[in-house]
């Protein structure tokens, strides 16, 4: 391993994420730099401690099982071109068998934990490959909820039930750990983590970004574009992950907004456990992961702490007696701080 990317023995930056036992918190998001052989072992050598693979679409799983989700639950296929509105399997990278293998390849690449990633909206039989990911050696599985509710005759409760029928149906089936990774747009979300952790997840990822949708006026068409993130994404994740981090046992991950050290210890003092990076590895290479690491130890030794663990939740709401109050109040003032 590369020695740029150690540490000093002085301070411990360990931390337990998954059920797994890692030497510090920061790893690659899910991103298609998992495609990459070669950039997976880059990846491990600048001192990444897991490997976090993108998603395998439940919309890929029924594709190949000769039938979609759509013909059976949506309605999107009222409309003629609602074919058009989902990717053909050729636009992505890797199939469902594929994927599989590329788990496989990555296990015997590196030495480092790899969680493999399911993406999908049904507790249905594209499920069942959360098992086929544990058996071709994934150590954990993050499952991505990414979900719109555009049916106005669809309320808030049948959204999260979904949810937790998908996380119970998973760990049913698996003896590995799950993350989930959450869209921040819940009326409760705090009650939502609640019943996440009773449904069996084991982990929380915040957040999932939601790539919006521009509208191209000259064409008359939707337009779309990604954007990586910057450090102002770092805000919405240190709010939840304060308040969470006090309330339940399930271990946190930050994801989205991470690019400088500065932004990984506000996010550690907040609660996290885990920092996932993606943007700032796609503009800056592999390296930038023994960059943040340096910067986070630095960090605690000028503060004075000899671990990781002893900074983590510093910052959260544990101490607060009414964290709603505390939230809105400091609404409040923010509004009043503006000054022309």
């Amino acid at each position: 391993m590369n020695t740029s990317a150690t540490t000093t023995a002085s301070i411990d930056l360990s931390t337990r994420y998954l059920g797994l036992e890692l030497p510090h918190p920061f790893m690659p998001g899910a991103s298609p730099m998992v495609d990459d052989m070669d950039m997976v072992r880059r990846l491990e050598d600048a001192g990444a401690a897991a490997i976090v693979m993108h998603s395998l679409f439940e919309e890929q799983i029924e594709h190949e099982q000769g039938r979609t989700r759509f013909d059976i639950e949506s309605h999107v296929n009222e409309f003629a071109e609602a074919s058009s509105f989902f990717p053909g399997p050729s636009e992505f990278r890797l199939g469902p068998q594929a994927y599989l293998e590329q788990i496989r390849r990555i296990k015997a690449a590196v030495q480092v934990p790899v969680i493999a990633s399911l993406n999908g909206v049904t507790a249905t039989g594209w499920l069942e490959y959360a098992k086929l990911m544990e058996q071709a050696g994934a150590d954990a599985l993050e499952l991505n909820v990414y979900y719109v509710a555009t049916n106005a005759a669809e309320d808030g409760a049948d959204v999260e039930k979904r949810t937790f029928d998908i996380v119970r149906a998973v760990k049913q089936a698996i003896r590995i750990p799950i993350a989930v990774k959450l869209s921040p747009f819940f009326s409760s979300l705090s009650h939502f983590a609640a019943g996440l952790e009773t449904a069996g997840a084991d982990a929380l990822v915040l957040f999932n970004r939601f790539y919006q949708p521009d509208i191209d006026i000259e064409r008359l068409e939707v337009r779309n574009e990604l954007h990586l993130s910057n450090s102002s994404e770092i805000l919405l994740r240190l709010r939840w992950l304060a308040i969470l981090s006090a309330q339940r046992k399930l271990e946190l991950a930050v994801s989205g907004g991470v690019h400088k050290p500065e932004d990984a210890v506000k996010a550690v003092m907040a609660g996290a456990h885990a920092v996932q990076v993606v943007s700032a590895l796609l503009k800056h290479g592999p390296q930038q992961l023994a960059t943040l690491r340096r910067g986070l130890e630095r960090v605690l030794e000028e503060r004075g702490y000899d671990s990781l663990s002893k900074m983590r939740g510093c910052m959260n709401l544990a101490r607060s007696p009414d964290p709603a109050a505390f939230e809105r109040g400091n609404y409040m003032r923010i509004l009043q701080s503006w000054r022309p």
